[in-house]
């Protein structure tokens, strides 16, 4: 069995490779392991015409031509398990880091330019006793939730349909579904877990982002074109949100230039998933699929097409 690699370079390195080099490995691999940071284009499966499998090191599927694949009956599986707990993980840290002002008050005490310590000086918000709304109530929004919950928080929830009995009966916490409307004007925290497709572009934009209160914080693990970036960079500027905490951006690697100026936002360099436990456990995943595969074991796959 031939497995090829896209290989880990920074975007415009991997822009820069000639087509002999980025190709010419693909001739006659029947595998390609793909990562989540570098596109699979359709030119790129048109030069590989043995290729059966493409397997994707993360979750997201996005960076992938999947009309080219169905196209071909290409497989193509992701790592949906080991991302769950690391990036539900990381939308905590950034919920607790932008309304406690962690980052904030760390950066203005090694520039010198904090308050002086006092009573009414530095206060911050705490999350017990918040609502957390979540958008996209999957296995990362749930491992969010059990996390609030767990530190004294009301769950909401808005998905294209309310969980099922079972499964809530299965998550060890109470939460409960209302519109995403309902929930953009009751949340102290909205909270983006959901997958991307062209449907979701610019979920939140200027209007979904006038109806949050003027006291809630956007948090962002999921997918940068989610968000409509100009419109919160004026929501967050004219007061209109209390702050976000992002690790995800629209136009990925490049950052708004007005996000890096802002006290009121947290930003992380998409490390949702970058633990060492969590690559350790994608590599286990990326190598399982092509296991399954190779021994037609077709339901140990996470497949997606």
């Amino acid at each position: 069995m031939r497995i090829a690699f896209t290989t880990i370079l920074p975007d415009e390195g991997f822009q820069r490779l000639s087509h002999h080099t980025l190709y010419a490995p693909l001739s006659d691999a029947e595998v390609l392991v793909s990562t989540f940071d570098k596109l699979v284009t359709r030119e790129m499966i048109a030069s590989a015409p043995h290729l059966q499998l493409i397997t994707n090191f993360g979750v997201g599927f996005n960076n992938i031509d999947l009309d080219a694949c169905r196209e071909r009956g290409i497989r193509v599986t992701n790592t949906p398990q080991p991302v769950i707990e690391p990036t539900a993980e990381l939308a905590f840290a950034l919920m607790h880091d932008v309304a406690r002002r962690t980052t904030e008050f760390d950066r203005k005490l090694r520039q010198g330019t904090a308050e002086a310590f006092g009573v009414m000086n530095n206060l911050s918000h705490s999350l017990y006793g918040k609502t957390l709304g979540i958008i996209g109530m999957g296995r990362i929004g749930q491992a969010l939730a059990r996390r609030a919950a767990a530190s004294g928080m009301t769950i909401i929830y808005h998905n294209r349909r309310p969980l099922g009995d079972e499964a809530m009966r299965g998550l060890g916490y109470e939460a409960s579904y209302v519109t995403k409307e309902e929930l953009l004007a009751t949340a102290d925290f909205v909270s983006l877990n959901l997958p991307y497709t062209p449907e979701v572009k610019h979920l939140i934009g200027a209007a979904e982002l006038k109806m949050m209160k003027p006291t809630a914080y956007l948090i962002n693990t999921a997918r940068g074109a989610h968000i409509d970036e100009e419109a919160l960079v004026n929501a967050l500027r004219e007061g209109e949100i209390a702050g976000a905490a992002m690790d995800v951006y629209e136009h990925e690697p490049q950052i708004h230039p007005e996000l890096l100026t802002l006290d009121n936002v947290v930003l992380s360099p998409h490390t949702g998933t970058g633990t060492w436990e969590g690559r350790i456990a994608m590599c286990e995943n990326v190598c399982d699929n092509i296991l399954a595969w190779e021994k037609q074991e077709i339901n140990k796959m996470n497949i997606v097409l």
